[in-house]
């Protein structure tokens, strides 16, 4: 019998039998499923299933956990099976069947915008600093402090460079992620997006305030064309770069290869920048107006109390969806249309809120050590403006938390849309996200995280002892005389009680981990992707390099280099299985980037070089360059700490791990 053939049975039985599968392949760590009917899937029987880790559900595809060993096993599953797998991007095209229209518009959305984030955080950041600098009247300065100070005047003037930057040329970094998307040239995509905000035109934002006759224009004769431009219009340059790359797949395939090179970009730019400038550009001006103007009148009329407390409260669950990738383009255009934007303001509170109820679970598990390892980086995360550790860590997993945030989140949102807090810029959420708002606002501001603050902390408190949308998570009363467990549904239950009994000390086996890279080292409850923030694959730690070099986190041997070159696998002298999983999502660059130094069987130290990784191939990939070193036999460990924060040097020693 082959080493899984059991569990692939029970697996084949679990996801609906093979005339349920569309689609199967595995990365890393997963088996990846596309299932002709995904209800059919029984997750309480795959969960029981010894080799599976865990499971979940993510753009169309239904992900099984298995670990290192993944690849063995998904042999034994195809022998099973009879299914033949197919390459990652079929399975992902395969995949598109379980979205509807809608899911699959967001999904494009967030492809589009996911590039640009650190940009636009960064512009934030800097827009938010000029805020301070140039907005704040200080009594003791008699003004601000770029009236005052002559080397201040000078910073805040060379920082509008790189903080409009993003913002005035955002057509720029959109035509081009969409040629990126879309495969298609992306030197292209950035030509389109130049003729969108060229200096020739007519700066979009002096559009309002110059009569139409003043308006240049090109003369064809026949007809004129307004010769306006459109910086920080998303819209119009979603639809140019659509047709831009669309109109080179289409010549792709009918012209001949030996001039494809000066016929197909020639065929493509052309008539799509005509297109832009008379057509799409104004047509996708009216629409992006439209949506601001609806959202800015929705935020600014009678009911704004209404709109604001629902738009607050629902925040939390769009992340969850992925619609909340919608709300950057239209934060975007109301910053563009109307100089700042009062959406901003509720999603940074929003963030606040959601850490807010992670800090009310602290201290209502306090002690709980374990759960402190994901809780204290998720809390931390929500105040710096990132919730998806917090939210899929642990306040989805209570239920109860996660509503208490998104009452607090709604009331507070409320509050700073009734007082007309505004952003001018954003991409900076959390307790940072002050730099963004308006100076004039700053108080109610403040107030409005105050309520963030409170009102999810005291629910999610309330809701617990309250039993209240709590079905896990029982109340324990902390004197003695009263030693009982109280249920959900408010039933006491008294605990067994046990003699304590004395137990020989036994000096249980240490590992020594060390650092895999050079580079800044985070929890991997940092780390963006579920699978590893969650540790359903198990403990560890991540590396953000600051170079190529990769090297050994312990010392052993090497039991598995991956096909994709992109994770290798180790086990130490004291039997712990590690994985070094270099980059997230990496196995669709199918190699490329990496060059693997060591092979199954060689022995290795912490100074081993075992890898080198192209970091700006797989940064232009869209990918994320976290080396993870994750412990994956965790019923092995028994307990796990680490000693060093910040940055780290490469076979330097920052963690042990005890073995049971």
């Amino acid at each position: 019998m082959a080493k899984y053939q059991a569990d692939a049975e029970r697996l084949l039985q679990g996801i609906g039998g093979k005339e349920n599968i569309a689609a199967v392949s595995h990365c890393a760590t997963r088996m990846r499923f596309v299932l002709n009917d995904p209800q059919k899937a029984d997750e309480k029987a795959i969960e029981d299933i010894p080799s599976v880790k865990g499971m979940f559900t993510n753009a169309g595809q239904f992900q099984v956990i298995i670990g290192n060993d993944v690849s063995t096993f998904y042999n034994d599953f195809v022998a099973v099976s009879g299914v033949e797998g197919v390459s990652k991007e079929q399975s992902k095209a395969a995949a598109k069947q379980n979205l509807h229209p809608v899911q699959r518009a967001i999904a494009v959305l967030a492809e589009i915008f996911t590039p640009l984030i650190p940009a636009i955080i960064v512009g934030g950041l800097i827009l938010g600093f000029r805020n301070v600098l140039e907005g704040i009247q200080f009594e003791s300065l008699g003004g601000t402090i770029v009236e005052h100070s002559q080397f201040w005047n000078g910073v805040n003037g060379f920082l509008w460079l790189p903080g409009e930057a993003i913002f005035h040329f955002l057509p720029v970094g959109i035509t081009w992620s969409i040629a990126k998307k879309m495969g298609t040239t992306q030197i292209l995509g950035i030509v389109l997006g130049i003729t969108l905000v060229s200096p020739q035109l007519l700066n979009a934002y002096s559009v309002a305030s110059t009569a139409a006759a003043d308006i240049p224009f090109w003369d064809f004769g026949f007809a004129q064309v307004n010769m306006v431009g459109y910086q920080a219009q998303v819209i119009p340059a979603m639809l140019a770069g659509f047709m831009l790359a669309y109109l080179e797949i289409f010549f792709r395939k009918y012209i001949p290869q030996s001039i494809s090179m000066i016929f197909v970009p020639l065929f493509s730019l052309l008539p799509t920048v005509l297109a832009a400038h008379v057509i799409l550009g104004p047509v996708g001006w009216t629409i992006g107006s439209w949506i601001s103007t609806i959202v800015n009148t929705g935020l600014t009329s009678s009911i704004s109390w209404l709109f604001s407390a629902i738009f607050g409260f629902l925040y939390a669950p769009l992340v969850i969806t992925g619609l909340h990738h919608m709300t950057n383009a239209i934060d975007m255009q109301l910053i563009a249309d109307f100089g700042s934007t009062n959406l901003w303001p509720m999603i940074a509170l929003s963030n606040i809120a959601q850490g807010s109820a992670v800090l009310a679970i602290i201290f209502l598990h306090r002690g709980n050590k374990k759960e402190e390892q994901i809780s204290i980086p998720a809390m931390i995360s929500c105040y710096l403006g990132v919730t998806e550790p917090a939210m899929f860590g642990i306040n989805l997993k209570y239920v109860y938390p996660f509503v208490a945030a998104m009452v607090g989140s709604g009331l507070a949102g409320m509050f700073a849309n009734l007082m007309d807090v505004r952003a001018n810029a954003i991409g900076v959420g959390g307790l940072p996200g002050i730099l963004a708002i308006q100076p004039e606002t700053w108080l109610p501001f403040i107030i409005s995280m105050i309520i963030a603050i409170i009102v999810p902390f005291g629910l999610t408190v309330i809701f617990r002892r309250q039993g209240i949308l709590n079905k896990i998570d029982p109340v324990v009363p902390t004197e003695e005389s009263s030693l009982q467990l109280q249920t959900a549904n408010g039933n006491s239950i008294s605990p067994q009680k046990f003699e304590p009994v004395n137990v020989a000390t036994v000096s249980a086996p240490m590992e020594e981990l060390f650092a895999v890279a050079d580079g800044q080292i985070k929890d991997i409850t940092e780390v963006a992707d579920p699978v590893f923030s969650q540790k359903m694959m198990g403990e560890g730690y991540a590396v953000v390099p600051s170079n190529e070099k990769v090297y050994s986190p312990v010392t052993g041997k090497v039991t598995n280099v991956f096909e994709t070159k992109h994770a290798i696998g180790l086990l130490t002298n004291e039997g712990l299985e590690i994985l070094v999983h270099m980059g997230l999502d990496t196995v669709e660059l199918k190699g490329a980037p990496f060059t693997v130094y060591v092979k199954e069987g060689d022995q290795v130290s912490p100074t081993t070089l075992i890898a080198d990784m192209d970091l700006t191939a797989i940064e232009q990939a869209g990918k994320k360059t976290d080396i993870l070193v994750v412990l994956t036999n965790k019923e092995k460990v028994a307990s796990l700490t680490f000693d060093q924060t910040g940055l780290v040097r490469h076979s330097e020693q920052v963690g042990v791990a005890k073995i049971k």
